[in-house]
């Protein structure tokens, strides 16, 4: 590679980083004397790190991975590097963290704490794109705990007392699972005598190790039993439920199982038993839950619990075609679930309530939001041509090729589930008899975000074969 192109790209990918963190720093100050210049600013630094990720994209394709390193004392390092696994999930989460920005122009402009908001936003970002980057364990386990600030402080948004009581169970959920993960960390160490996952391409790591490390994934990804907070992570606003769990924060999870156990470490072979049917479990309950329950926000946090079992269901099984469509409803469900969830704020931002028993025959005076919230409803049930169609194809057959038809059996079920779950939230609330003659779509912003969302998650569909060439360079650094 030429000497040029190359300190280029590792230019571009500090800017996908640092743009995002230390821009973070600045919104305060300068909402203080120009709100909407902040929130300008705020979809800037998101955007700059889309930008920056896609333009690393032909490079990646072409096998190169950038690189950067800082030695430090006592053998320790420093690292950022760009693969295709990286990329993906750089450009998955900063493309619906911008669209979920300009979505919050419109739902925070009456709010309170508006310099915090947009602060702790695009500051949860930049630690998604250090996480996604970092070649480090600790690096990685330091962006992490960012993320679960930012979190922290964004479930609490409001300051009332129970959305604090909430913020502080989702903090105390992740952050333990976080330390539980660091011991793991550093029982990986111990082994090795480094945190460069560089550099311990193929190490076998020790069963012990990988158990400690996966009850910090699934704290983070919350899976079963260990996802209670995300449901209750609700009474938080709408764009924030969106941009922390759906589009971005319950990534985490299944992109450190990946990037750990699918691409670098081996493991041994007990665990691809164990995380499938732990996933399988984790997704009939919490679609069970879905199907009873009546807040509509509750309602879609349960089915994200649902739809991760797929995604972990699919990095975990040990196979390419699990990997790729796990990688593909990654992309998939953040679209389209970041919608759900948006839509959702649109109707509770005007009815000034969550339950779906209140609702009825919106469709009227909510067409376009109705639309949207179908278009990312059949992409989460995974009816073709939706890119979550495709994305869940390849994960039931990535359980049939690991000889796992009883596992294909339930998952199917999950998805049928999905179907009546959506359905059921679609009918009662934007068709039937129509409970209020007042309430109507306001914000050009908020419409326009989820009708993007809503579009974007069809078109993935159509040209799927895009997301699906990336997403198999992923295997391809086995």
């Amino acid at each position: 590679m030429d000497k040029g192109i190359g300190e280029s790209m590792q230019a571009t990918l500090l800017v996908c980083i640092f743009t995002p963190l230390i821009g973070a720093c600045l919104l305060p100050l300068i909402g203080q004397r120009a709100p909407r210049v902040r929130n300008l600013f705020s979809l800037l630094f998101v955007l700059a790190s889309f930008l920056c990720s896609a333009s690393l994209l032909p490079a990646v394709l072409s096998g190169s991975k950038p690189l950067i390193r800082l030695a430090l004392p006592l053998g320790l390092s420093l690292g950022f590097q760009a693969d295709a696994l990286s990329v993906f999930m750089a450009m998955t989460s900063s493309l619906v963290a911008c669209v979920i920005l300009i979505y919050s122009f419109g739902y925070i402009k009456d709010y309170d704490n508006q310099n915090e908001y947009y602060f702790m936003a695009v500051l949860f970002l930049g630690a998604m794109m250090g996480l996604v980057y970092s070649t480090s364990l600790i690096l990685l386990y330091v962006f992490w705990e960012i993320s679960a600030i930012a979190c922290w402080r964004l479930i609490g948004f409001y300051r009332e007392e129970l959305t604090i009581v909430r913020a502080n169970k989702a903090y105390v959920v992740t952050v333990f699972g976080a330390l539980i993960m660091l011991v793991g960390f550093l029982g990986i160490w111990g082994q090795t005598g480094t945190f460069e996952l560089t550099a311990m391409q193929g190490v076998h790591v020790p069963a012990w190790c990988v158990a400690l490390i996966l009850f910090g994934i699934l704290s983070k990804s919350a899976t079963f039993p260990l996802h209670s907070w995300l449901p209750d992570a609700g009474v938080a606003p709408s764009p924030v439920t969106s941009l922390l769990h759906a589009a971005v924060l319950v990534k985490i999870g299944v992109y450190a199982y990946a990037r750990l156990f699918a691409v670098t470490f081996t493991i041994d072979p007990v665990f691809t038993q164990i995380v499938p049917i732990i996933a399988a479990v984790s997704a009939l309950i919490s679609a069970g839950c879905a199907m009873v329950e009546t807040d509509i926000k509750r309602i879609i946090a349960y089915s994200t619990i649902s739809q991760l079992a797929f995604i972990l269901l699919g990095v975990s099984i040990g196979n390419e075609t699990g990997l790729v469509g796990g990688m593909l409803y990654i992309l998939a469900h953040s679209v389209a679930k970041g919608g759900l969830f948006l839509c959702a704020g649109i109707v509770e931002h005007n009815l000034h309530t969550k339950d779906i028993n209140q609702m009825g025959g919106l469709y009227k005076r909510f067409p376009l939001t109705a639309v949207a919230f179908a278009l990312c409803s059949l992409s989460v049930m995974g009816v073709p041509p939706f890119s979550g169609y495709f994305a869940k194809f390849l994960v039931v057959q990535g359980a049939l090729t690991a000889n796992q038809p009883w596992l294909a059996g339930v998952f199917i079920l999950g998805a049928f589930m999905t179907v009546f779950y959506l359905s059921r939230v679609f009918f009662k609330v934007f068709l039937g008899p129509e409970t209020n003659h007042h309430a109507h779509e306001k914000s050009r912003t908020m419409v326009g975000s989820v009708v993007f969302l809503g579009v974007l998650a069809l078109l993935l569909g159509v040209f799927i074969s895009l997301p699906a060439e990336l997403a198999s360079r992923i295997w391809g650094v086995l």
